[in-house]
């Protein structure tokens, strides 16, 4: 078994009534994010993969890949809040290209963002210990969760890493674009 393998994607929920959510509970997170072959980790506050709503801390590295998706079949919508950090939410069409982009950042004007079933999407966490707050429909299944179009590599192909360093760049030229396009019009 490999160590991506063997290194847990999630921490399982406190067995509690109520659960008061910590500075030491969100750091230990951002602490296994760190060591994750994957550059992230889940901390689960739903107690079952039954739960009719999914809520759960999800803490990122600069270089994690969260394949394009979305949650269709079955419809399933997904609300996330930035706690920490700084992240892009990137939305494509159907056929993969970059529909749109938006920066959500703690205490900002977009701190957040509701995304419908039918929108492929992923994140882009662009700082170091960067949280977000997730909360999506459940109840989860593995074999359903997600639909992954046949345009995004799969996570832990060896085409993904190369889909995300060009998607970073395509990324990196459109906003350094819209600067350029905006010094222009001044």
């Amino acid at each position: 078994m490999s160590e991506e393998q063997s290194f847990p994607v999630a921490v399982d929920a406190p067995d509690t009534d109520v659960t008061p959510m910590t500075l030491k509970m969100v750091g230990e997170l951002l602490s296994l994010s760190r060591q994750s072959p994957r550059l992230r980790m889940l901390q689960k506050m739903h107690k079952s993969h039954e739960a009719g709503v999914q809520r759960m801390f999800n803490a990122m590295q600069p270089g994690t890949y969260l394949m394009p998706h979305r949650h269709l079949h079955p419809r399933k919508e997904e609300t996330v809040m930035v706690v920490a950090g700084s992240l892009l939410f990137v939305e494509f069409t159907d056929d993969g290209q970059v529909a749109n982009t938006i920066l959500l950042q703690p205490g900002t004007e977009n701190f957040g963002v509701d995304v419908a079933p039918h929108v492929y999407h992923t994140y882009v966490p662009l700082k170091a210990d960067t949280l977000m707050f997730e909360i999506k429909d459940g109840p989860y299944a593995a074999t359903n969760d997600k639909d992954v179009p046949d345009w995004a590599p799969r996570e832990g192909s060896p085409e993904a890493e190369p889909y995300l360093l060009n998607l970073i760049k395509e990324l990196a030229e459109r906003a350094n674009a819209a600067a350029e396009a905006a010094k222009a019009s001044e």
